[in-house]
Parts: structure tokens; C-alpha cells; sequence
């Protein structure tokens, strides 16, 4: 693993058959992810492609995302200065006051609000409204999330939709298990 790239892979543990992998690349100002998940179970097989870009603490500045399924390509683009976001060029006036973005389909994103609420204390949380996309509908949404520091490694994520779920990170903020959800099978 060079020192400014992690490339990391998850497989899927709830009822769905999937794995997901993510490169991650610290740049001067910021970062850059790219992400792949391919699911099949009985009924739905569908495959979903995102790039993110971030700012150097870790908000979000950029998103593409495609996603195939039965009903074919979509596509999402979006982009977000200082708690504004826009959809392929307009404003999206919902999502204004989110920093991150959640994209439904891998852990990655989680990644993004533990590392900015790295210096919370133990039993400390934050509450924060992220923009929520859903995959393979690319349909976004706006939805508040929490995130509670558990132990130095670990996090519980709650929003009033899913509920809550543990996170067991790694010393760069990576999800390792996410509980009911995903556990990572390789770092490279």
C-alpha cells in the first residue's frame, strides 16, 4: 500500500450476496474515492459506481454515481460547497446544511463523518443531515444521521430510518465491520 493510497474490499453479511472495494487517494487538498458493489440475491441483481471528492477535512465537494439494474443505467451527479448542494447544475434546497454524502450501497461513506468527528471524545456524539442516495435508484434524500464515539475503534451510527449499528474502524477511519451490514476482507 503506498502511503497516500489504500485500496479496501468488503463483503456483503446481510441478505444480500455482494462484495464492494473502494480506492482511497489523500491529494494536497483533499481526497479522492472511487467505489464498486456488485449484489446479487433472489430477486435483484444490481452493480454501482461512484467516484467522490473531498476537501481536506473530509466534506464532501463532489459525487458521481451510476448504478445498473433490471430496469437499467442511471446516473447521478452532484456537487456541494460549504452545506450547498446541485444536481447535475441546479440547486437542490433540500440537502442545504449537509456536509456529507451517504451513498447506501458500501461502508466507505461512513468513513467520511468518523474522520471529521475523529477528536470527539468517548460516549461524545454528532448529530449531522446527510445527503442520502439510494442505490439502484440514485434517488436522493435528506436524512440525519448520528455518530457516537464507542471506544477509540469504534462508532455507533444511528438515523431514525435504519436504526442503530456498530462500526469497528481502523486507525485511518476505514470501516472494518459494520454490524448487520458488511466486514472487510482485504486492505491493500
Amino acid at each position: 500500500m503506498a502511503s497516500n493510497v489504500w485500496l479496501l474490499s468488503w463483503r456483503r453479511i446481510d441478505e444480500n450476496l455482494g462484495h464492494s472495494m473502494a480506492r482511497v487517494e489523500r491529494l494536497q487538498n483533499g481526497w479522492l474515492c472511487y467505489g464498486a458493489e456488485v449484489l446479487a440475491s433472489p430477486g435483484e441483481t444490481i452493480a454501482c459506481n461512484f467516484t467522490v471528492r473531498l476537501d481536506r477535512y473530509w466534506a464532501t465537494r463532489e459525487a458521481e454515481i451510476s448504478a445498473v439494474s433490471l430496469e437499467g443505467e442511471k446516473r447521478l451527479s452532484l456537487r456541494a460547497n460549504v452545506g450547498d448542494w446541485w444536481r447535475d447544475g441546479d440547486p437542490i434546497l433540500e440537502l442545504q446544511g449537509c456536509v456529507d454524502i451517504d451513498v447506501a450501497a458500501t461502508p466507505l461513506t461512513n468513513t467520511f463523518p468518523i474522520n471529521r468527528f475523529a477528536s470527539l471524545a468517548i460516549a461524545e456524539h454528532r448529530t449531522t443531515p446527510v445527503a442520502w442516495v439510494d442505490v439502484p435508484s440514485l434517488q436522493v434524500t435528506r436524512v440525519v444521521q448520528t455518530y457516537r464515539r464507542l471506544a477509540p475503534n469504534r462508532w455507533e451510527y444511528s438515523d431514525p430510518t435504519h436504526g442503530a449499528f456498530d462500526l469497528s474502524v481502523d486507525d485511518h477511519g476505514f470501516v472494518i465491520d459494520y454490524e448487520g451490514f458488511s466486514s472487510r476482507v482485504s486492505e491493500g
